[in-house]
């Protein structure tokens, strides 16, 4: 995913408050998918985000904690193009919030 030099050169705080952003994250997809698999919904696209989200939290604690992961060089890579594609959202979202608000901070945390 990133280059761990640069991984490693993150404050204690934003370690945390990237990995708990994560883990919110996952756990609201994981809440989505359960709604959209009980409505018979298409679940292609949130299974996707949640994999790759999976992922980049399991990269993060790679990087930052030395927990090992059982993820090959193509799913690293399809869960980059994933989380990436989700840049141009998060940016119109975190524009539209107002300085100081909760979600921005964690819009900003997790775009980081």
């Amino acid at each position: 995913m990133e280059d761990s030099t640069n991984m490693e050169n993150v404050s204690n705080a934003d370690k945390l408050e990237s990995i708990k952003s994560f883990q919110s994250t996952i756990r609201k997809l994981e809440k989505t998918l359960d709604t959209m698999t009980q409505k018979g919904a298409n679940t292609t696209l949130v299974k996707k985000r949640l994999k790759a989200s999976c992922i980049g939290l399991a990269m993060l604690e790679n990087v930052w904690n030395q927990k090992s992961h059982d993820y090959t060089l193509e799913d690293l890579a399809e869960a980059r193009n994933v989380l990436t594609g989700l840049f141009p959202s998060i940016e119109n979202s975190y524009a539209k919030l107002k300085v100081g608000v909760k979600v921005k901070n964690d819009l900003f945390l997790r775009y980081k």
